[in-house]
């Protein structure tokens, strides 16, 4: 019972929320038809008054609704005259109305026209009211209600006060209710756009503030980052030249190559952080049968590398191929690091629907007394994207100290889900 009720509100709160921007939108609309139809009858009232009052209007009474008048013509005639003489008009005037917010011409001429034939105010008050809401030439308004003014007191047969009473009531007040609301509307669109400039500057100084940063952040990187590495490339250059031995020249000149792939690499990233007009060089991303080279290169540095392929292989999506090679990248690149010497095995199983990797090494040999080495820089990063990036893909990744003092690192991908394409994600 609870749950229906909850549920109804809610539906009820969507339908009411609906509803609310369907009427918010087409206010504007509603609003003329209620000032073409709201007066209408007290213009009516007014019309068939002039035709019956003497000293109301220019016009004046109309012999056609007189007695004799309907005694020596057709009734019929006499109708259809007394409402093309007196309904018509304020028809036309209800008509115009819906022109006030775009031509107030035609309302403000008929107005005045009503006004001094038939003594007919309502028009004249519902234009004034409305010019002022809508526009701003103050000019155009006054001139208006000068003219307005003048064609009241020329209607009314009227001692002065008079005038005085029905210009103050009828014109000059709608005239000041419309600066009111037309000033306020003005103040409220103001203060609306100045709320939107001031969120675009936000974003904007926002922007600049993160270009800012992402240059200094690339500045840094090249100050650093690439001048160390430069340096140890022309070193390894110039002891790959000087060396006799064939074993330290192959090691040099594997620094030397590896060197120049990371500047490489690091002008990419570069050239990303700066956000240059260029766009930024690509190279083909890395899949599965680049994990030879990979390995080759670990184990021409000096790794003891086992790699071990089990299962099936199957049909890999490229995205799950860039993730697994990204796994043993950072694998191996932890045990370089942190487990130097230690014996490192590389286990791939392609199973129904996932493919497992597996990256684990041993505890890092330790020479009897030889001088324990310098603990390599750790940034606490490495698995934290690396996690990151298999749930993004769909999969789950382990990482922990084996029972030998060892270090594993385990992760599965599922290889039959559209989640395993990080590039689909924002």
């Amino acid at each position: 019972m609870w749950t229906w009720v909850k549920e109804s509100g809610r539906a009820l709160g969507s339908l009411g929320r609906r509803n609310g921007r369907w009427w918010w939108e087409r206010r504007l609309d509603f609003a003329d038809w209620f000032y073409a139809l709201g007066p209408l009858p007290f213009s009516g009232m007014l019309q068939l008054s002039a035709g019956a009052s003497a000293g109301v209007g220019l016009l004046g009474p109309v012999p056609v609704l007189g007695v004799s008048a309907m005694a020596s013509v057709n009734a019929f005639a006499a109708v259809l005259a007394a409402f093309v003489i007196y309904a018509a008009p304020a028809l036309w005037a209800a008509a115009v109305v819906l022109l006030r917010r775009t031509d107030p011409r035609w309302l403000l001429a008929t107005a005045l026209v009503l006004l001094l034939l038939f003594g007919n105010f309502v028009p004249a008050a519902v234009a004034l009211y409305s010019y002022a809401v809508y526009f701003s030439d103050r000019r155009v308004l006054t001139a208006w209600l000068v003219a307005l003014s003048l064609g009241m007191a020329a209607a009314y047969d009227m001692p002065f006060l008079g005038h005085f009473f029905l210009i103050i009531g009828f014109l000059i007040t709608p005239t000041v209710m419309g600066l009111w609301v037309g000033t306020r509307r003005q103040l409220i669109d103001r203060l609306h756009e100045r709320a939107e400039r001031l969120e675009r500057e936000q974003h904007l100084l926002a922007d600049n503030a993160i270009t800012a940063e992402r240059t200094r952040i690339a500045r840094e990187m090249h100050d650093v980052v690439a001048h160390r590495v430069s340096l140890m490339v022309l070193h390894a250059g110039g002891l790959e030249v000087s060396s006799e031995d064939s074993r330290t020249i192959e090691t040099a000149g594997l620094i030397r190559t590896t060197g120049r792939e990371a500047l490489a690499e690091l002008r990419g990233i570069l050239g990303v952080l700066r956000e240059e007009g260029e766009a930024a060089p690509t190279a083909p991303q890395p899949v599965l049968s680049d994990l030879d080279r990979l390995v080759r290169e670990w184990r021409t540095a000096g790794m003891e590398i086992e790699r071990t392929d089990t299962g099936g292989a199957g049909p890999v999506p490229g995205p799950v191929q860039r993730t697994v090679y990204r796994i043993v990248q950072e694998g191996l690149t932890n045990a370089a690091k942190h487990a130097q010497g230690a014996r490192v095995s590389v286990l791939l199983h392609h199973a129904p629907g996932r493919l497992e990797v597996e990256v684990a090494n041993g505890p890092a040999p330790s020479p009897a007394g030889a001088a324990a080495p310098a603990p390599a820089p750790r940034s606490g990063f490495g698995l934290t994207g690396l996690r990151e990036r298999v749930v993004l893909a769909g999969g789950d990744l382990s990482a922990g100290v084996c029972p030998d003092g060892g270090w594993r690192l385990r992760a599965r991908v599922p290889t039959d889900t559209p989640a395993g394409d990080e590039e689909a994600a924002p």
